[in-house]
């Protein structure tokens, strides 16, 4: 069994028992969050799909922690004119543990 659910403008194919990282969410670690918005599930043969998002249905997840990735650096540069900046971004998110589908 497995669900599509959204979550931070992304997609993510989920099965229980999965652990990914999601873009920051409001909870602290060990707590249960609920991810509302199931595109689709599928157990089987049976496959439920949204149009655009499943009503009544969710998955749920237990928040790991939360991190910052690595840096990333955004250079910029015009060629003969001295021009250079550079800036460095990091992108916080936060890991979780797929515990129940539906």
């Amino acid at each position: 069994m497995f669900a599509v659910v959204q979550t931070g403008g992304k997609q993510y194919k989920v099965a229980v028992g999965d652990r990914l990282k999601v873009e920051k969410l409001a909870a602290g670690a060990g707590e249960s969050v609920s991810l509302n918005r199931v595109l689709m599930i599928a157990d089987g043969e049976n496959v439920s799909v949204g149009a655009p998002v499943l009503e009544g249905q969710s998955v749920e997840a237990k928040v790991l922690g939360h991190g910052r990735d690595a840096k990333i650096l955004v250079f910029k540069m015009k060629r003969r004119k001295g021009y250079r900046r550079t800036q460095g971004h990091r992108q916080s998110f936060t890991e979780i543990e797929i515990t129940s589908i539906g």
